[in-house]
């Protein structure tokens, strides 16, 4: 087969031979290769945090290192598709849809257990301050309804929840099986925060679509934090409010707050009543 010249394919297809030359010594250009591997990372943080739009995709890859400007960091999430799943909005007043479940639904409601870290829920909340938002992700132990772990953060994302769930292993250093219970929010969804469940010898579980009550029982420690400490005042800054809910938290909730579901003990008391030895000393 005779393939015509190139100067005539490159008339008839409008553009010069030099730049078919230029192309075919270098088919992708730097900038494309560069653009490639940056697609990859924006791809990752869009999994982990389907609610991240451009801007703070951009935040993201300048934390990792990655020096690209906001229009930039723009055209490449319009040309790949990478929304934010709280823009992308349907009929007027349809209601947000919510993730797939990566987990079955262990607990079922039933918000009791027989020794110490055999079931864990966590959950996150938000506040307002004058700064902007802190957002809070705790954990739950049902057996004693102490909070185990914590994370506070000035964004709702999926490092959040790994980080609170870090701190509860870090601190109870569980040996038995542990169920971690949450909704489906897509930072409990997210790679990162499943990929910490197995090291651990964790197990996940999650409620249903739309049902409140299959995390109740977490929903009533951030009722008592709202009433006792967020809305007690208006708050000027992240560091002050984070450090009201850090010392509420550890001070008075597990400490010095009597529950009548524990027989008038607190949290760290009933622990220490109800669990041999060896547990308490690891819930110390």
């Amino acid at each position: 087969m005779t393939w015509p010249p190139v100067r005539l394919t490159c008339r008839v297809l409008g553009f010069s031979p030099q730049a078919f030359y230029k192309w075919r010594a270098t088919p992708c250009s730097a900038r494309d290769w560069a653009d490639a591997h940056v697609v990859n990372v924006i791809v990752e943080i869009h999994a982990d945090d389907p609610e991240f739009g451009y801007r703070f995709i951009a935040d993201e890859l300048e934390r990792a290192g990655h020096d690209l400007g906001e229009r930039r960091v723009h055209r490449l999430c319009r040309q790949h598709r990478v929304w934010s799943s709280t823009t992308k909005k349907g009929r007027r007043g349809s209601p947000k849809t919510p993730g797939p479940a990566v987990h079955d639904d262990l607990v079922q409601r039933n918000f009791t257990a027989s020794r110490v870290d055999a079931v864990w829920l966590t959950d996150i909340t938000e506040h307002p301050t004058l700064e902007g938002k802190l957002y809070c992700c705790a954990i739950k132990d049902v057996f004693s309804n102490r909070i185990v772990g914590y994370a506070l953060d000035e964004r709702m994302t999926a490092q959040l929840a790994t980080s609170a769930l870090r701190a509860a292993i870090a601190r109870r250093q569980p040996s038995g099986t542990v169920v971690v219970h949450s909704d489906r929010g897509s930072q409990f969804r997210s790679r990162a925060f499943r990929a910490v469940l197995p090291t651990a010898g964790l197990t996940g579980a999650m409620g249903r679509v739309a049902a409140a009550g299959d995390n109740a029982a977490m929903e009533s420690f951030f009722s008592l934090l709202q009433k006792n400490v967020l809305n007690r005042r208006r708050w000027r800054t992240r560091d002050e409010l984070r450090y009201a809910i850090i010392t509420w938290t550890e001070h008075t909730y597990n400490r010095r707050r009597r529950q009548r579901v524990l027989g008038k003990l607190t949290p760290v008391e009933f622990e220490l009543a109800f669990t041999t030895d060896t547990d308490t000393e690891l819930a110390a």
